[in-house]
């Protein structure tokens, strides 16, 4: 398998993508004005202690206080936290016992702030090197989980408990794999050497102060991604290319020849066919090579993902073609995991099975596809609904919320309000606001859609809701509008009559034939703005541009001839 790291540096924003044999499985984004503060470690101060939360607010100078939860503030107490293997803590220790209200705690980012959701911190502190993962205060070694050769994990393991810091904790990462032993101990001094600067700086700061920032996006997608099984690292910024040369020297010297400098042809991610690609984040269903699909969707507590057959008929029985779909599923499954960067709680559907042997094969290719992820995923098999429960850890916010925003229309849900509904809605609106209001006219500004609605066949509804409320109504179409978007005027009918009116008798414009009239197909229709203009001998010129001159003009439609020559 190919891969490759690809980095678009922007303006604004900066995009890392990981490549698979040029299938995109990662993509990273940073802005400057949504900067990223997870690793970062403050000195915060205890605003509020609320016991029957068991957490803490902490204000860490952001503008939100960060949140503590009373399991990642017991390193307070106990001085010790095993991230493998949870720490079975006294029953009475509260959130009380550990914090009161304006007390200065070192605390680490540790997962982003989200919605309405602050910050979440920890106290125990862990700082990554480019091989290992220190923890201050945490007497444990741990190996990467996706180091899988044995007698590797070993050799690092037995390295790892030689060179640790009394009193502190070491975590060996991939990368490490094959690093020789000067290496990973010269990772480990200069980690060694951070966490001192760090513990010398704080008693000289008062809370709430930034104590350490971890290092800019770049620098984060080497440190994090850049190993031997990058084949290719690409970067369409000199700066930053020369920048990543001099880090890579310091060290991983061996990479610098697959890194590369892009500055030619078109935008990189165009050219490597990424572009393309993210699309698919934006998707709610995704095809399947197969012609099977996955319908994802998201909601407030988890995310729910469904397999479909869709066109896929397979070749011998239909037992075969739900297996072969779901295989095929599972690892598009693990990709979309991991390009979407979904956390949480996840519900697969997969299609149902008949036995117990495929769905056992199933779960065999999920769990072998998601070996490579960074975020612990915990896998807990079919339930006896026949659905999949999975977890994977979220610390920060997916792709998709940094590439969307909510629909102010549909606030998310996906739909909106018909035009007969929008129409009803208006007419509502208008009573209500002739009650309230004295003058004698009422001006409504609204897509054309809607306003037709409202005016109805012939002008016949806008008639009678005249007569309901006794005033003179206008409707302005207006094209740029959204079809919930309406705008409402009082006043009297001569002064709105000049707005809503976009035209006058015996003026000469320009008009497109749109249609035939419906009740008279010698007639054209055309539009200026949503307001309707009757064409007479134009119903056999659709679709082209005439000279009009208005000849009469009504509150909903104008009458207008052809001018010789057209």
């Amino acid at each position: 398998m190919r891969k490759e790291i690809v980095i678009n540096v922007g303006l604004t924003e900066s995009r890392a993508a990981v490549v698979e044999d040029g299938r995109l499985v990662e993509l990273y984004i940073e802005r400057e004005d949504s900067e990223r503060i997870i690793g970062n470690i403050y000195k915060g101060r205890v605003e509020n202690v609320l016991p029957g939360m068991q957490a803490a607010f902490i204000d860490i100078g952001i503008g939100r206080n960060a949140f503590l939860y009373v399991d990642d503030a017991l390193a307070l107490k106990n001085g010790h936290n095993d991230l493998d293997e949870p720490i079975e803590y006294p029953k009475y220790c509260t959130i009380k016992d550990l914090l009161h209200h304006n007390q200065q705690v070192m605390v680490q980012v540790s997962k982003e702030a989200m919605g309405s959701k602050g910050a979440r911190v920890v106290t125990h502190i862990s700082l990554p090197g480019r091989y290992l993962v220190l923890m201050p205060g945490v007497e444990y070694v741990g190996i990467s989980r996706r180091i899988f050769d044995e007698t590797e994990r070993n050799r690092l393991k037995q390295l790892a408990k030689k060179i640790r810091p009394k009193g502190m904790g070491l975590i060996v990462r991939t990368v490490a794999v094959g690093r020789s032993e000067e290496d990973i101990e010269a990772d480990c001094e200069f980690l060694v050497n951070l966490w001192t600067s760090i513990l010398e700086k704080s008693p000289k700061v008062n809370a709430p102060a930034l104590i350490y920032k971890d290092h800019n996006f770049i620098y984060r997608i080497v440190r994090d991604l850049f190993n031997r099984d990058i084949d290719k690292f690409v970067i369409d910024s000199v700066r930053e290319y020369q920048d990543t040369r001099d880090l890579l020297q310091r060290f991983a010297p061996a990479l610098r020849n697959r890194l590369y400098l892009y500055h030619e042809g078109p935008p990189i991610f165009e050219s490597y066919g990424i572009e393309s690609q993210i699309e698919t984040v934006l998707q709610r269903k995704v095809p399947l090579a197969s012609g099977g699909s996955l319908v994802i969707d998201r909601t407030e507590a988890l995310t729910s993902i469904d397999v479909n057959t869709g066109s896929y008929v397979g070749s011998t029985n239909l037992a075969d073609t739900v297996l072969r779909t779901n295989l095929e599923a599972a690892g598009e499954i693990a990709r979309q995991l991991r390009l979407r960067d979904i956390g949480g709680i996840v519900i697969l559907d997969f299609i149902d099975m008949d036995n117990r042997e495929d769905e056992q094969r199933v779960l065999k290719r999920l769990e072998e596809e998601v070996r490579f992820d960074r975020s612990k995923i915990n896998i807990f098999g079919f339930t006896n609904l026949g659905l999949v429960e999975i977890t994977r850890k979220k610390v920060r916010q997916e792709v998709s919320e940094l590439l969307h925003q909510e629909c102010p229309y549909c606030y998310g849900t996906g739909h909106v309000l018909s035009e007969a509904a929008m129409a009803a809605h208006i007419q509502r609106e208008v009573k209500k606001m002739a009650r309230k209001d004295q003058s004698d006219a009422i001006l409504v500004e609204a897509h054309p859609a809607v306003a037709g609605m409202v005016i109805g066949p012939g002008g016949a509804t806008l008639r009678q809701l005249e007569a309901k409320v006794g005033k003179t109504i206008y409707l302005r179409g207006q094209e740029n509008f959204h079809r919930h978007d309406v705008r409402y005027m009082a006043g009297s009918a001569s002064e709105l009559s000049a707005q809503a009116l976009p035209v006058s008798e015996g003026q000469i414009l320009e008009l497109a034939v749109e249609s035939t009239h419906t009740n008279n197909p010698q007639d054209g229709i055309g539009r200026l703005k949503g307001y309707v203009v009757n064409i007479e001998g134009a119903g056999g010129k659709v679709g082209q541009r005439l000279q009009v001159q208005i000849t009469k003009v009504f509150r909903t439609y104008a009458k207008g001839r052809m001018v010789a020559g057209s």
